[in-house]
């Protein structure tokens, strides 16, 4: 059904321009642009630099800035002239969004006469008492109240656009300039419903010991305004914002279109504490829309595939002995898959990895690239390790058993665990690394193990052993826990 969003041709849009603005000359509604960049960080914040020519008169200019974001937040706005800086001065700032649609002019005409035709054809004209909680209240030329369902109306006719609303968002400046003619002018401001992320396409060697890896840039646009044949800089890292005021962000949920062009090239540098990345060619963000542009890509690089049963407790820290002796069993059988790869040089991939999604593909006998799994990795500087977790193996089963538990005086505790692994893959050999976690208290020593084990800190332990196709192996090991 058609919502209140059709008007009858009694509103005349011809009317906004006279009503939306009261400005010193005509031609300073907008401006002429002149160049914009945007700065987008990976936090759903973007800072925009806006440059425009405005005709000023001596004295006292009102400028009106049109297609700013919808989502922009006001107190973070900064206006330059870059023609006079000296003799131009800013005496006041307005940011004006009271936007025409159907429910704010709605409000602005209670009490006034409108004239409503619902989807059956009926016509219903009379006072409007209220338009409100999805209802339309009239009043009629004898008395009579009327109420007409919002989800039924056809079209709605008001006499006229009454003053105060405005199709864009508008930054308004009374400004003061010394100076008549062509001025250029500079906006800078934040903005919120613009976003960037990386994502990752990886497909992987049928021996799982290299990957192919491209990296994209998503850029995100839902800020309520379009940015024309823009410089985009990307800002990778955690910068810190204080919370935003919610009133301030007024971007919708849309439909959004995807446009690739895998044809642009990225420069990458240190910035302050982040990683900046420019793309080389100016770039049109179009609003509600997500463009992608290729940043990063690699062949053959390092690659290694391994398991892991995970069955103990989780650690938290210790808040004091625990003594019950079915604490921590967990009942885990599920053996993980994880993929690990360098981002250094050595790997033969030497690049920075930003914070996004990555996924994982492999080809399958007759070529075919289906996916194994998909995660996200956190920011990853040059030369640190990545490891993305993959799903639970199918053929491979863990199994974590208490097969002994005796308290020893009012001191000493030892237990015994038995841990299972079992392989029910054809052919392959794997190695399976067991991490082991001692959580009921600090003071402890393994006193008896059947395989080799590393200390991986203070509270843990992990085997690695490797399990023959068709086979099981089995670890036992005894720890003992002293309170004193």
């Amino acid at each position: 059904m058609r919502k209140l969003l059709i008007f009858g041709l009694i509103v005349t849009l011809l009317l906004i321009g006279s009503a939306l603005f009261v400005s010193a000359q005509d031609n300073n509604e907008g401006g002429v642009r002149e160049s914009v960049a945007v700065t987008i960080y990976n936090q759903g914040t973007a800072l925009v630099q806006d440059r425009r020519t405005f005709t000023f008169e001596t004295g006292d200019n009102i400028i009106n800035f049109t297609d700013v974001a919808a989502s922009i937040d006001p107190t973070s706005v900064t206006f330059v002239s870059l023609t006079d800086p000296t003799g131009t001065t800013v005496l006041e700032q307005n940011y004006i969004y009271d936007l025409v649609n159907s429910s704010a002019l709605l409000q602005r005409y209670v009490d006034e006469t409108i004239r409503v035709t619902t989807e059956d054809g009926n016509v219903f004209e009379g006072q409007l008492l209220s338009g409100s909680g999805g209802d339309i209240i009239l009043r009629n030329n004898g008395g009579e109240v009327i109420v007409v369902r919002t989800n039924l109306v056809r079209d709605i006719q008001f006499p006229e656009l009454p003053s105060g609303l405005i199709t864009r968002p508008t930054l308004r400046w009374l400004v003061n300039s010394l100076l008549g003619g062509e001025n250029q002018v500079e906006l800078t401001y934040l903005t919120g419903g613009i976003n960037w992320t990386a994502d990752y396409n990886v497909l992987l060697a049928t021996d799982n010991t290299s990957l192919d890896i491209n990296g994209w840039i998503t850029l995100n646009n839902t800020s309520g305004t379009a940015y024309d044949n823009a410089t985009v800089k990307l800002i990778a890292g955690d910068v810190n914002r204080l919370p935003q005021d919610v009133t301030l962000i007024r971007s919708e949920s849309m439909a959004i279109e995807a446009d690739f062009a895998a044809d642009g090239q990225v420069a990458q540098r240190e910035f302050s504490e982040y990683q900046l990345y420019e793309i080389a060619r100016n770039v049109t963000i179009g609003n509600n829309e997500t463009k992608q542009v290729q940043f990063v890509t690699g062949t053959g690089v390092t690659a290694t595939t391994f398991f892991v049963y995970d069955g103990s407790p989780r650690f938290f820290g210790y808040g004091g002995f625990i003594g019950d002796q079915f604490y921590g069993q967990t009942g885990i059988t599920d053996v993980q898959n994880f993929l690990e790869f360098s981002t250094g040089d050595e790997s033969g991939l030497g690049a920075d990895l930003p914070a996004g999604r990555i996924r994982v593909y492999q080809e399958d006998i007759d070529g075919a690239a289906l996916l194994i799994g998909e995660n996200r990795i956190d920011h990853t500087p040059q030369g640190e390790e990545v490891q993305i977790f993959l799903g639970n193996a199918f053929d491979l089963i863990g199994e974590r058993i208490q097969t002994d538990f005796q308290q020893i005086g009012r001191t000493v505790l030892e237990e015994t665990f038995e841990i299972r692994l079992r392989n029910r893959k054809d052919t392959e050999t794997v190695t399976v690394r067991v991490p082991e976690r001692m959580t009921r208290w600090s003071n402890w020593e393994i006193i008896s193990a059947t395989h080799e084990f590393e200390q991986t800190d203070a509270f843990g332990i992990e085997f690695r052993v490797d399990v023959a196709a068709g086979e099981e192996v089995v670890i036992q090991y005894k720890v003992r826990y002293t309170t004193q």
